[in-house]
């Protein structure tokens, strides 16, 4: 039971804390609400900004959950620019980073993820960039500009969804564009070999430089300003900006500190939770980037840090939080948007959990599916400049049925058909 004078404390001003946040109205629940943000800015989704506002084709008021006024309507306490500094379990209490402590009866961590840093000389130089949140892309946007119009040269270490779409973003405003990628290819782990040379092809279309198998071993600057990227194979690449984009690591430091179980680093790392997105402490939650679930549907646990885990991830947290019956079992979902190519991708197949790869339609024109599968069954699917079809795409994950490849390759065959 959960009882009106009961405190739900969420810890973390993204899209997961806003939603959960939300849901808790939604479903009933009359008790306090209390949201921790440590940025000024009220929760936001964070997709656009590497795509359409750091494109500048979406104003800055659009990546907002909420319009600001709506949390006091909704009577959600916000604590914006307060970062919550110590978690005491046994107490059942927050602090903040102003002092101000905070007892709650339910918690959700849902404290997302932050940039992995460049442990290289040169990185504290002025062009130097991460993109995680909206003052990142607010600066790198006001920097594409002048890289376009004094055609100037950005250099990303990355060739992961965030180096690819700013890739993007900067040749639209009409930088140069160098990608430093340790792989053979860009999106190497999601995509494999089979895949990954397309969006080689695709960039490089656009004017973009690739240097595979290589990685940055020093910024050069000068009266802190960036002038160029040295690599380890000796080579160096004239730049006037950088952007780090080497992935994301998930914001763990306060659940550490609490004694709460983490998931194995090798693998991910994130606050290990169960199927109901409950951590070890039976009283806190996780969700988002952060959270590191026992998957019902894959048998495996993950962490998945794209836009679709937040956005469901967070009311399925409130929900468990409520005392109702939760299995998050979504299939892993993101896409992309990158020139005139998008794409959605659905499932889980990490390297060497599949077997073959198969693709419908033309894969030359990039209006195509590819599949992965293991043994027949389907793991994870991607359609390219192709739609509608991602909800049937997930349900033959969620099938499990083996699946006839031939029949899965045709174009002429629904996929709809091959459901058992």
């Amino acid at each position: 039971m959960v009882e009106a004078h009961q405190t739900f404390v969420i810890v973390g001003g993204g899209l997961a804390g806003a939603k959960a946040a939300e849901t808790l109205r939604a479903e009933g629940f009359t008790g306090r609400v209390i949201l921790i943000c440590d940025e000024r800015d009220h929760p936001y989704e964070r997709p656009p900004l590497s795509k359409g506002y750091l494109l500048g084709k979406e104003e800055r008021d659009s990546v907002f959950v909420h319009e600001p006024g709506w949390y006091a309507q909704a009577h959600i306490e916000l604590h914006l620019g307060q970062p919550a500094v110590h978690l005491d379990p046994e107490a059942r209490t927050v602090r903040l980073g102003d002092g101000t402590l905070i007892v709650y009866d339910k918690l959700l961590l849902a404290t997302g993820a932050e940039p992995r840093r460049l442990d290289i000389p040169g990185t504290g130089l002025a062009g130097v960039h991460h993109l995680r949140r909206l003052a990142h892309a607010e600066r790198l946007r006001g920097v594409l500009t002048s890289l376009g119009r004094d055609n100037g040269h950005l250099v990303i270490a990355g060739a992961g969804w965030i180096g690819l779409e700013v890739a993007a973003a900067a040749r639209s405003y009409g930088a140069e564009v160098t990608v430093v990628e340790a792989e053979p290819t860009p999106l190497h782990t999601v995509l494999g070999p089979e895949l990954g040379g397309l969006f080689t092809d695709l960039h490089r279309e656009h004017g973009v430089r690739f240097h595979f198998g290589a990685r940055f071993t020093e910024i050069v600057g000068q009266d802190g300003m960036v002038l160029a990227v040295r690599t380890d194979d000796g080579e160096e690449h004239p730049a006037h900006g950088v952007l780090a984009a080497i992935g994301a690591a998930p914001r763990t430091a306060l659940a550490e500190q609490a004694g709460l179980v983490i998931a194995d680093r090798a693998t991910g790392g994130g606050i290990a939770v169960d199927a109901a997105l409950r951590t070890s402490d039976p009283h806190i939650y996780a969700a988002g980037d952060v959270a590191a679930a026992d998957h019902p549907l894959l048998d495996t646990r993950v962490r998945v840090e794209h836009w679709a885990n937040a956005l469901n991830g967070g009311p399925a947290a409130a929900r468990a939080m409520l005392g109702q019956e939760v299995s998050y079992d979504r299939v892993p979902y993101f896409f992309s948007d990158q020139y005139d190519v998008g794409m959605e991708y659905s499932g889980y197949a990490p390297p060497g959990s599949y077997d073959q790869v198969v693709c419908r339609g033309d894969v030359a024109k990039r209006e195509f599916t590819a599949f992965w599968l293991a043994e027949g069954r389907l793991l994870a699917g991607m359609n390219v400049n192709v739609w509608d079809v991602a909800g049937p795409i997930q349900q033959l994950i969620r099938s499990g049925h083996p699946l006839d490849a031939e029949a899965l390759a045709n174009p002429e065959v629904p996929l709809e058909s091959l459901l058992p």
